[in-house]
């Protein structure tokens, strides 16, 4: 089956994160969960992006791509709102990337001073009224790869940024299934 490597997004490696992890571990596929909040979880995300801001954006990136090193190259990364940034970073710059998965989050690809790797699957998924993804504009670098890598977008109804998390309150289970079949179906064709 396929490794991947999910990074967690502001509030913590939650619950809910590594219930998704296990989701797709029941899948067949293997997970990789770095935390680099070192076990602190936040119950709401105003908290969870003070202590992102306190650490640092670069130092967290930095530590979530040091996190990767010693696994192999040939993975799907996946990264949840914060996570994009590690997740888009090592799909873009690390040989072998087999595919990446972002949600709730996209920035442009020249942010790593690359283009979409040719041959790398892309999907963005996101809520369609999400006050963070499109409020903020990261729709527009999603739509923005899109047309430029060919990355597939995932609008779901509904407002809530972190919806596949089953142990936050944006938790929506009809859309965190829909994105769980349509990353599972990805991560289905890339196997090796």
């Amino acid at each position: 089956m396929t490794e991947i490597v999910l990074f967690h997004h502001a509030q913590g490696l939650t619950s809910g994160v590594v219930a998704l992890a296990d989701r797709f571990e029941a899948a067949g596929h293997t997970v990789h969960l770095p935390d680099v909040y070192d076990g602190k979880t936040f119950s709401d995300l105003d908290s969870g992006m003070a202590n992102a801001k306190a650490i640092g954006f670069q130092k967290l990136l930095d530590e979530a791509v040091a996190a990767a090193e010693g696994l192999p190259a040939d993975v799907v990364y996946v990264g949840l709102s914060l996570g994009v940034l590690p997740a888009q970073q090592l799909a873009q710059t690390k040989p072998g990337a087999r595919g990446a998965v972002l949600v709730g989050s996209a920035v442009p690809a020249d942010e790593f001073g690359e283009t979409w790797p040719a041959g790398v699957p892309l999907q963005i998924h996101g809520m369609d009224a999400d006050p963070v993804f499109v409020g903020e504009g990261d729709i527009d670098a999603a739509r923005v790869l899109v047309t430029d890598a060919g990355a597939e977008l995932f609008l779901y109804p509904g407002d809530g940024h972190l919806f596949i998390d089953n142990s936050l309150s944006d938790y929506d289970e009809a859309a965190a299934e829909l994105f769980l079949e349509r990353t599972l179906a990805l991560l289905e064709r890339v196997a090796g």
